[in-house]
């Protein structure tokens, strides 16, 4: 009977003992939770397993806790390949290009020679309103620049200690220097927005490549040609896109997520590495390009024969409205 009893004991024993054999070499199910602390486990498959790898902290703010996921890898690796090449080849690219037109075309003189008369193109207003915008542009784009490239390229020549410096106060200046940039902006739209509204004379100046790849050719043109209007819509446009999203940035999480931080990141990234290729060429032509042309945002007052040769219909206008009882469009210079 001591023996039936203690081999039906070893029997259920080894069964159980069995069953949990199998439990245990069985696979686990689709939907199992990963136990992230078991060495087993692989990074890439938790990643898949799981959203984001929290942690436990004890602030109050719980986005803290969260130390790894896959969208924030996404970005870095945007960020670091991508961000990094498109600035680098629309900077350099730009550069580049305007190198060979100056070897090609050489500076643009004013065919007929500077006339000894002058006509009024920007007033005080006007011209305080463009330089506040440029000048606040050039700090701004020059230190993004230093955080896109300022670890490769200055920090090896002014060291550790100095570059750490420049970096804090380019961030101070980035950030507080933001503000009159956007300010700016809206300026710049109520002022010339009416005169750079797209019309069919844009299109002929376009077809004529606008007189700046031949000699003797001014396509006519009002107050603004079709580069300058150009030139306004990709300020007005992504100087907009380049405000809403440095925004974001400046308040990191309020009314936001994480996601759209790193998007945010993104677009301001690529739409000012954008905009500063467009203004090099902008700087260009409107200072050692073009003869005459830095005097319209300098003095406000440009050489008449220069206002004919590249905005005839303009110099008509201005002409008619001398005519008028209107204040002379054309003075002598002094």
């Amino acid at each position: 009977m001591k023996h039936v009893f203690s081999t039906s004991i070893r029997a259920a024993f080894f069964g159980l003992f069995g069953a949990l054999l199998l439990a245990v070499a069985a696979p686990a199910p689709a939907s199992a939770q990963v136990n992230p602390t078991t060495q087993a486990v692989k990074e890439e498959q938790l990643l898949r397993q799981l959203q984001q790898v929290d942690g436990r902290i004890s602030i109050p703010d719980a986005k803290a806790s969260v130390l790894m996921q896959p969208a924030g890898r996404q970005w870095r690796e945007f960020h670091n390949t991508t961000m990094f090449w498109t600035g680098a080849v629309s900077v350099l690219g730009m550069l580049g290009l305007l190198v060979i037109f100056y070897m090609v075309r050489g500076r643009i003189m004013i065919d007929a020679g500077p006339s000894g008369r002058t006509i009024t193109r920007f007033n005080s207003f006007e011209r305080f309103i463009h330089w506040m915008t440029a000048g606040t542009f050039m700090v701004l784009a020059l230190t993004g620049l230093n955080v896109a490239f300022g670890k490769y390229l200055l920090l090896p020549l002014i060291g550790p200690e100095a570059f750490t410096t420049v970096s804090q106060l380019g961030k101070y200046a980035h950030n507080y220097l933001a503000f009159p940039f956007m300010i700016g902006v809206v300026f710049m739209f109520l002022v010339w927005v009416k005169d750079n509204i797209p019309t069919s004379i844009d299109a002929a100046w376009i077809a004529a490549g606008g007189g700046l790849f031949s000699k003797g050719v001014h396509p006519p043109a009002k107050k603004f040609n079709a580069g300058q209007k150009l030139i306004f819509w990709t300020v007005i446009i992504g100087g907009v896109a380049l405000s809403i999203s440095g925004v974001v940035l400046l308040f990191p999480f309020y009314q936001t997520t994480i996601e759209n931080m790193q998007l945010a990141q993104i677009v301001h990234g690529l739409v000012g590495a954008v905009i500063v290729a467009i203004m090099i060429a902008h700087i260009y032509i409107g200072s050692v390009g073009m003869e005459g042309a830095f005097d319209a945002m300098g003095s406000g007052e440009v050489d008449v024969n220069w206002a004919k040769e590249h905005h005839s219909l303009w110099v008509q206008e201005e002409m008619a409205k001398s005519g008028s009882g209107s204040k002379p469009a054309a003075v002598a210079a002094e």
